[in-house]
């Protein structure tokens, strides 16, 4: 289960839908389908906190959803 805010978008440029993980720096996948990127973003958010991990960096804790003023 994904307890991360994804922000999901299609892409014009990409011809893809696009999945930023606002909290993961840098965390981000893209699909054809927009079923197909959330499963893409599923397996890049383990291998970005399986990275961290493995360099010590800190692991975010998910948030939820920010709130933006």
């Amino acid at each position: 289960m994904i307890k991360y805010e994804l922000i999901i978008y299609w892409s014009d440029e990409d011809h893809a839908f696009i999945v930023e993980v606002p909290e993961l720096p840098g965390c981000m996948a893209d699909g054809d389908t927009y079923e197909l990127a959330v499963a893409n973003v599923k397996i890049v958010i383990e291998q970005w906190i399986e990275t961290a991990r493995e360099l010590g960096k800190p692991i975010p804790e998910p948030k939820g959803r920010l709130v933006y003023a």
